[in-house]
């Protein structure tokens, strides 16, 4: 009977041992999963997204936000990305905007309240004439943190500008208090992009430090110190900006996080 005891001893630490070690494969197997890029739109439906289907649809593997005569917004409208609200990441998407078109791509950004398909955020900027197209622009808080070709700080917020009152310190659609580091010709930028074609962005999104590649090119980077202000994490989304008719049009949306 001891002897049987003792083999019932074993095999309890040998399942143990293979339970011990299959868990840490699993775990393992998922950090790693995670730390590739993943679609996070299936091109067939708006499966975890939402978004007003007035202006949004798929066609085609295409995610489509369309402007007509007949629908012209009041406001800006968003198709929003539910399932999570990623803190450090990169994103990879590609877009295609006609010559009328303003878009752009939300991230670490917050629902408004009582405002339909709403967002308040970060966001790198698109539009047909290419005069804002991959700049950090702040919808409906700090506006324009860094034009495309500049890499910027954005320093803590003086105590003078209250947190109720940020336009404030706000002059032609620009937070005043940043700091240039660098930057690049804007001419240069602006020719790597093709016009009527699909263009590939990719976001980095680390720490305090946000990224935005356009076809490879870095057009604009901030590295965001005011505390008081700026976003660690929150949803994505993409935009149809209130203006005239137009469409714009994402595909291939790939996340990947960062640990």
């Amino acid at each position: 009977m001891k002897n049987k005891g003792i083999k019932v001893e074993i095999l309890v630490v040998i399942c143990s041992l293979i339970f011990f070690f299959s868990s840490c494969k699993n775990k393992d197997a998922s950090i790693e999963n995670q730390n590739i890029f993943q679609p996070i739109f299936n091109g067939k439906n708006l499966e975890g997204w939402s978004g007003d289907s007035k202006y949004w649809r798929v066609e085609n593997g295409v995610l489509i936000g369309e402007v007509t005569p007949e629908t012209i917004l009041k406001r800006n409208s968003f198709v929003i990305y539910e399932k999570e609200q990623p803190e450090n990441f990169e994103l990879k998407l590609e877009y295609r905007i006609t010559n009328s078109g303003n878009s752009g791509i939300n991230y670490r950004s917050q629902i408004i309240d009582n405002v339909p398909f709403a967002l308040r955020g970060y966001q790198c900027d698109i539009d047909g004439k290419n005069k804002y197209t991959g700049q950090n622009y702040e919808e409906k808080k700090r506006t324009t943190l860094a034009y495309y070709g500049e890499i910027v700080t954005i320093p803590q917020m003086p105590d003078s500008i209250y947190k109720t009152n940020l336009r404030k310190n706000v002059k032609k659609n620009c937070w005043q208090t940043r700091t240039i580091a660098d930057t690049k010709s804007k001419s240069q930028l602006k020719a790597s992009i093709k016009s009527n074609d699909w263009n590939a962005v990719h976001l980095k999104i680390n720490n305090n430090k946000m990224q935005h590649y356009l076809n490879g090119v870095l057009f604009s980077e901030v590295n965001d110190l005011d505390k008081v202000n700026r976003s660690t994490k929150g949803y994505i989304g993409v935009q149809v900006h209130v203006g005239p008719p137009m469409k714009v049009e994402y595909r291939n949306i790939e996340l990947k996080h960062l640990f």
